[in-house]
């Protein structure tokens, strides 16, 4: 296991043009994500997702990919309307918050960044 990442989630500000790469988005990402309840909602939804995606597979239910996808942005929603009190960045940024919302939980899963 590598050395653990104590990131202090700091606000970041959002560049006039945008983000041109994942890796100027990321550090904005986990400044987004400030509130340690907000980043909890965020790994228990997405390991959620993982299992019932897991299952959907397996049983080949597909109509379960959509109650796994639906029930992730809750839990990550409910954590940024009331604990973090912002509006989700996937909201201007789906795919790449898509993409960093499993960067941050293997990150923590993986024992890689504090949590």
């Amino acid at each position: 296991m590598g050395k653990i990442v104590n990131h202090n989630y700091t606000q970041r500000s959002e560049p006039a043009g945008g983000f041109k790469t994942l890796e100027e988005f990321y550090p904005f990402y986990l400044g987004e994500h400030c509130n340690q309840i907000n980043r909890r909602l965020h790994i228990t939804g997405t390991t959620i997702s993982q299992i019932i995606i897991a299952y959907a597979v397996i049983r080949q239910k597909w109509k379960w990919i959509l109650a796994a996808v639906v029930q992730g942005y809750v839990w990550a929603w409910v954590g940024h309307f009331i604990f973090e009190k912002n509006k989700p960045a996937t909201f201007r940024y789906p795919i790449w918050s898509f993409i960093c919302d499993f960067k941050l939980w293997k990150e923590v899963i993986s024992g890689q960044r504090a949590f």
